[in-house]
Formats: C-alpha cells, sequence, structure tokens
C-alpha cells in the first residue's frame, strides 16, 4: 500500500509539474508549434542532462539526419526577467534553430530570489563549459559555437560574448564563443527602473560591470542584435546603443529592429506558427551560417558579415 501510494503521488507530481510547463504562454507556443509540425525533422538525444555545479540541467535538439560532418552549435538561454522560465517550455526556440542544421543546446538557470548577480552569469558559463567538453557526442562542433536567447537570456548572451571573466573563471577560452545573435536584451538599463533588474543586481558595488555596453571591445565576436520598435519591456535603444558602441570601436556587429514587433513578437517569430510574421528566424540562420562556416569554408568576419551589418 505505501508503495502504491508512492508512486501515486510521483506520478501527481510528474503531471503537475508538465501542466506548470505546458500552462505558461512559452509553454503552449511550444505545444502549438509542436502541433503545426514544429518538430518534424529534429530530435532531443538529451534531457535534463546535469552540468554545472548548482544542480542545473540541459536539454540538447540535433537534426534526426545525419550531416557530413559536425554541425555548428547555438546554446540558447530563455528569457523571464530573471524570475520565470524553463528549458522545457522553450523548445519551440530549439526545434527551429535544429531544423535549420545546428545542434541546440537549452541550459536552465538559477533564478531570482534564490540568487542575485552574477549567478545567472556562472550558470551560464558552466553551460558552456559543458557544451564545449561534450556537444561533440551529440554531433556538435566544439570549434562552431554560437549564443542566442531572449530577453534575460539574451542579456546571459551579451555578458558571456563581451565579457571576458565569465568563461576564463570555468577554464573556459573566451574565443570560444564565434558569433552571438541575443533577441530583445538588456544592454544598457543602469539606473534600474523595473522591480526585476532591482531584485537581481541587488547589492552590486559598481553598477557598471553588470552593463553589456560597458564591455564593447573592437575583438568582440560578430554579434546580431534584434530587436522591435515596439518593445517596451526592453526598449530597442539597449540594442542601438550596444551596436554604436561595437561600431565605433569597429567590432563586427549587425542590428534587426523588426518594425511594430513587440518583445514577446520576436520570440515567438521562431515557432512555426507564427514565423511569418517577422524574419526573426531566417536572418537569425543566415547571419549563423555566415559566422560559422564549414572548416575549409570563408573566414566568419568576411564581406558577408559586412553586408549583413550594413543593413
Amino acid at each position: 500500500m505505501k508503495r502504491w501510494l508512492l508512486g501515486a503521488v510521483l506520478a501527481i507530481g510528474a503531471v503537475a509539474a508538465a501542466v506548470a510547463i505546458f500552462v505558461s504562454p512559452p509553454g503552449i507556443l511550444s505545444l502549438l508549434d509542436a502541433l503545426a509540425g514544429g518538430g518534424r525533422g529534429v530530435s532531443r538525444p538529451g534531457t535534463a542532462i546535469p552540468f554545472g555545479s548548482h544542480g542545473q540541467t540541459l536539454d540538447i535538439w540535433r537534426p534526426t539526419e545525419g550531416g557530413a560532418g559536425p554541425r555548428p552549435v547555438v546554446i540558447f538561454w530563455y528569457g523571464g526577467g530573471w524570475v520565470d522560465g524553463n528549458r522545457a517550455a522553450y523548445a519551440f526556440a530549439a526545434r527551429a534553430f535544429a531544423r535549420a542544421g545546428f545542434v541546440v543546446v537549452v541550459p536552465d538557470y538559477r533564478k531570482v530570489p534564490a540568487i542575485r548577480f552574477p549567478a545567472m552569469l556562472q550558470d551560464g558559463a558552466q553551460a558552456v563549459q559543458w557544451t564545449r567538453d561534450h556537444i561533440a557526442d551529440f554531433g556538435g562542433d566544439p570549434a562552431r559555437i554560437a549564443l542566442s536567447g531572449h530577453s534575460a537570456g539574451a542579456y546571459t548572451v551579451a555578458m558571456l560574448t563581451l565579457d571576458r571573466r565569465w568563461l576564463a573563471a570555468e577554464g573556459v577560452d573566451p574565443a570560444i564563443v564565434r558569433a552571438a545573435v541575443p533577441l530583445c536584451g538588456p544592454y544598457d538599463f543602469y539606473p534600474w527602473t523595473s522591480d526585476r533588474a532591482r531584485a537581481a543586481f541587488k547589492g552590486v558595488a559598481n553598477p557598471a560591470m553588470t552593463q553589456p555596453i560597458h564591455f564593447a571591445r573592437a575583438d568582440a565576436p560578430p554579434m546580431l542584435l534584434v530587436t522591435g520598435t515596439a518593445d517596451t519591456t526592453v526598449r530597442p535603444r539597449n540594442a542601438l546603443r550596444l551596436a554604436a558602441a561595437l561600431r565605433a570601436l569597429h567590432a563586427p556587429v549587425a542590428v534587426r529592429n523588426y518594425p511594430d514587433q513587440t518583445h514577446e513578437a520576436i520570440v515567438m517569430a521562431l515557432s512555426l506558427p507564427f514565423r511569418a510574421r517577422s524574419p526573426v528566424l531566417s536572418d537569425a540562420v543566415a547571419f549563423l551560417h555566415d559566422m560559422l562556416p564549414a572548416q575549409g569554408s570563408a573566414s566568419p568576419r568576411n564581406g558577408a558579415h559586412e553586408r549583413s551589418a550594413a543593413q
């Protein structure tokens, strides 16, 4: 009887966890994406794989068909104001990049109020470390790693791309990041105006050290900064100011500021049901393929990027 009761409790817990994922807006979007066929041609060979030093887990997605060699890699961090979100609810984003030919890593990370800055960056750096060490087992190329993410996840992308400290602290060469496509991220947002930002960065001695724009550098990896003119959650000025700072240093950067697209619409455009609303996915994929050429192809810092940056 006790064994039966334990089994029932575990089953109820599993159902409750699944419901919690799918009743969230991203979870519902992932369900709609799956029903629309977004999962065709992709598989998830790794689920809840442990990494890091604080019980973090990650998922792996990849194309079903094998390629001619190791595939380029995208690590994608979801948003949620450093408070909400989970990797399973963002299956739609992982499937989108996997269908485009990438091996995709979607890591979880610790949330506020249990943590504050810089824990989210430490978790992100440990996800990159795991990817470097293990992605070849899933058909990915550790020499062609790009970072992407939305909102708070885009913040992690920008900081790991520009501020060398976090990867170096985990024994990872910061040059491992070959390109970055952050979506609707906060890059120049001090003084903090939202309760979530104030909670996430509470107690920081030097706020400048939390701002991606502070770490703009001439030798930064190529970045495609994506935003929308109707984003009132993270204003487009974040992307525009960071792009201006990078361009002033002659660093490779491009911007896509999609007309009439909101904060949510930008990430929704990765899903199959909403993909026609704006070319977020196709632009990101084209940029990443330019920046992550197969061995023997043209340099990622070639004229293709210069044309992209000029648009």
